[in-house]
């Protein structure tokens, strides 16, 4: 396939996932839509009139994922930067800081002092899998990082730690010390870590920043993510990364960029922006790992300090979202909020059932409103969710890194309470709309990689099956936009579809026992890869958005 996005390209001699048709071989694209989908024999009559005709020798096409939480630039720095994803120690983490700097003060990217220009960003520590069993300290920064302003965000991206010289950039008004969430040598969290993640972000340069940009939405095209949500908002990034992304998105050659703005009671700003909704990470609580999810009952272990838990950090009250939730309402815009805790989903519930009672349930429903993450959800809260049409923005890669007996979640929260985190099966039976997404750089890029930990989660009760969580992780991603038309491959949708390689397909269950007749034709539902845990995962050969080849060829 070229990179026109006109004409008629014919592609058969593979598999194509497909509802219009279990057994489809073949499948026609024009200008940019897919306009039928059959079999090996009925292609033939598309030969002559095809402008090209692709053999896909074998392979399977779907439709392209949609990750429906990521932050781009955050992600990008990650991948071309400081990356402490998986590291093994504290100590391991200090010396990849100190290898960091001195490469990129001999590129000349970062001068010496933390007086002068430039900042390190890093992403990704994790304490709770360190025999250290805890965060580098200030001192131990400086000294790793020989005096430069360093800024290194936490796994869950809700707390972070940071250098002195950074510290003392983001202080100049004297008022850090006294935020929410600040600590003289340790982790920051809550209001002073967004003061001081802000201050990092101001000094990557603008040429930096597309640079991450761009290699972001290369990687997710790369693994078949056609789509992405961007999540941004004024305590994430700022204004002109926002409208830079979708800038770059808008230049075409990559993932489409759908960007959520979050920012309470915003919607003109969000409107301004090109923003298809007032949400996102519109936090009411933080994460689970750092304690600040909002939590009824404390949190079952001792925070850092040796402090007794607590139950997390509040943002937002009830009465807020209610307004937010109304104000989108009435402008016809789609509201969301960040929510993990059950106490924070209680307040967002609370909040929707409100705005409801002002406005009316049906208005309400109608824009599909969002919240992210939905962690900790009860049966009320289910229902609730599936009262007033919430979509459950949700993160599958969640419970495979943190999930289990002796997960971070069982440490945090205690394994009664772990238990019955990410309920993506009771949510789907209560008619709830799942979107998948992997919070990158939170979790990495890995669309086949959240369909496993989907159908494979931790807690057998919660275990959806493939197809399913397939369709979350392409068409749930459309229709949480409150596209309808897409996310699937029939005649009419918008032609965005990934080719792989991949091994026999199957039709997987959460029970075991329906593998047995999974590959008898009889059974009329089309295959997908075999994700058991241990298979080699599909490799992207082509990735297409608007019928337009964006990575690979054909």
């Amino acid at each position: 396939m070229t990179d026109r996005t006109t004409g008629t390209v014919l592609l058969r001699g593979g598999a194509v996932y497909s509802p219009a048709d279990p057994f489809a071989t073949a499948m026609v694209v024009q200008d940019g839509t897919v306009a039928w989908i059959g079999s090996e024999g009925a292609a033939d009559a598309y030969v002559d009139g095809a402008d090209r005709v692709v053999d896909l020798a074998g392979a399977l096409v779907t439709p392209a994922f949609v990750d429906a939480h990521v932050h781009a630039t955050a992600t990008g720095l990650a991948l071309t930067g400081l990356d402490l994803t998986g590291c093994p120690s504290l100590a391991e983490a200090l010396a990849r800081l100190e290898r960091h700097v001195r490469q990129e003060r001999s590129c000349g990217r970062l001068a010496a002092g933390g007086g002068g220009d430039g900042v390190v960003v890093g992403h990704g520590w994790d304490e709770t899998g360190w025999p250290e069993n805890r965060a580098p300290t200030r001192e131990e920064l400086d000294a790793a990082a020989d005096g430069a302003a360093v800024y290194l965000s936490r796994t869950d991206v809700h707390s972070a730690v940071a250098s002195t010289a950074l510290r003392a950039r983001a202080d100049r008004s004297g008022a850090l010390s006294g935020l929410a969430g600040h600590h003289p040598d340790g982790p920051l969290t809550r209001d002073a870590h967004h003061a001081v993640r802000r201050t990092a972000l101001d000094g990557i340069s603008a040429g930096q920043r597309r640079d991450a940009q761009q290699a972001a939405l290369s990687r997710a095209a790369s693994l078949g993510i056609g789509s992405v949500h961007e999540c941004g908002g004024p305590d994430i990034s700022s204004e002109e990364d926002f409208t830079g992304l979708l800038a770059l998105a808008a230049e075409g050659g990559g993932p489409r960029v759908f960007g959520y703005w979050g920012e309470l009671g915003a919607v003109g700003t969000a409107r301004r922006l090109g923003a298809v909704g007032a949400g996102g990470d519109l936090f009411v609580d933080g994460a689970i790992g750092s304690r600040t999810a909002c939590l009824h009952a404390p949190y079952a272990d001792a925070d850092d300090a040796g402090a007794p838990g607590s139950t997390g950090a509040a943002y937002l009250t009830a009465a807020e979202v209610a307004d937010h939730v109304a104000a989108c309402t009435e402008a016809g815009l789609q509201a969301g909020f960040h929510a993990i805790g059950d106490a924070a989903l209680a307040a967002v519930l609370d909040g929707v059932r409100a705005a409801a009672g002002r406005l009316g349930a049906g208005r309400v429903r109608a824009l599909r409103h969002r919240v992210e993450h939905a962690e900790l959800l009860d049966d009320a809260a289910v229902a609730a969710f599936a009262e007033f049409g919430l979509v459950a923005s949700v993160q599958p890669a969640f419970d495979a890194a943190w999930g289990g007996e002796d997960g971070m979640y069982a440490r945090r929260l205690g394994a009664e309470r772990a238990r019955a985190l990410n309920p993506f099966a009771q949510l789907l039976r209560a008619g709830v709309p799942l979107a998948f997404g992997s919070d990158a750089p939170v979790t990495p890029l890995d669309p086949w990689g959240t369909v496993r930990a989907a159908a494979f989660h931790r807690n057998p009760a919660h275990r959806v099956s493939v197809r399913a969580a397939f369709t979350a992780h392409t068409r749930g991603g459309w229709r949480a936009l409150g596209r309808d038309d897409a996310g699937v491959l029939v005649p009419g949708a918008p032609a965005d579809f990934a080719v792989w390689q991949a091994g026999e397909l199957v039709v997987q269950a959460p029970d075991s026992r329906v593998a047995g007749w999974s590959t008898d034709p009889r059974s009329g539902t089309p295959g997908l890869p075999d994700l058991t845990p241990g298979a080699p995962l599909p490799v992207c050969l082509a990735t297409a958005v608007r019928g337009r080849v964006v990575h690979g060829s054909l």
